[in-house]
């Protein structure tokens, strides 16, 4: 688990802190920006899924009917507790697993579709993050993700720069990175990817490389 040193917070107890204030933090975007990729990521899903960075279950009610069974991760305990909530609020039976992402304790090549979203972003090192979700990932499954990334906009990218300057390091947020550039690295390879106007968030569904 990553922590950041000079604050003394680890991640998990930093999101434990955000999970009461989460929902109304993110009220505005989450109908403008983070919906519609909610909606792409869940057309997509199909068996045994993993989601990964559940946060507070947002994705939930969008994947009540997709998911034949569903597995939330989160290194926040009390994330976790909310996804909880959450899945019993839409009726979604699910399997609680408090871990960081990078180290999933769970067999290899275990789920049918692995879900992210908006989640890499805050990840220490996302090509770990990427490894260990190819490696849960059954042969011919898929990693659906959407993040917000950088912008393919001049005044974007400079807006997310000073974002990057300002924003308290215990949060641990990065504005302009964009996990499809190390999809093959990761040994995984891109099928589809769409993004919003100037490509704010970007979402992508990709598969595990086949062995050689």
């Amino acid at each position: 688990m990553a922590a950041w040193s000079a604050m003394g917070v680890t991640r998990a107890e930093y999101w434990d802190e955000q999970a009461a204030s989460y929902d109304r933090t993110t009220g505005f975007l989450e109908p403008r920006l983070f919906a519609p990729a909610r909606r792409w990521i869940a057309e997509r899903v199909s068996g045994s899924t993993l989601e990964v960075g559940v946060g507070t279950g947002a994705n939930l009610p969008y994947l009540a009917d997709r998911a034949t069974d569903l597995t939330l991760a989160d290194v926040s305990p009390a994330m976790l507790r909310a996804a909880a909530a959450r899945a019993k609020q839409v009726g979604v039976p699910v399997r609680l697993v408090e871990a960081d992402t990078a180290h999933l304790d769970l067999p290899d090549h275990s789920f049918d579709t692995v879900v992210s979203t908006f989640a890499m972003c805050c990840v220490a090192d996302e090509l770990a993050v990427l490894r260990e979700l190819a490696r849960v990932l059954r042969p011919g499954g898929r990693l659906l993700m959407a993040d917000h990334v950088e912008s393919s906009a001049r005044l974007g990218r400079g807006v997310q720069r000073v974002l990057d300057r300002v924003t308290p390091e215990r949060a641990g947020e990065h504005h302009r990175r964009r996990p499809l550039l190390l999809l093959e690295t990761a040994g995984l390879v891109l099928l589809e990817s769409t993004a919003s106007r100037w490509r704010l968030v970007e979402q992508l569904s990709a598969t595990t490389t086949p062995a050689s």
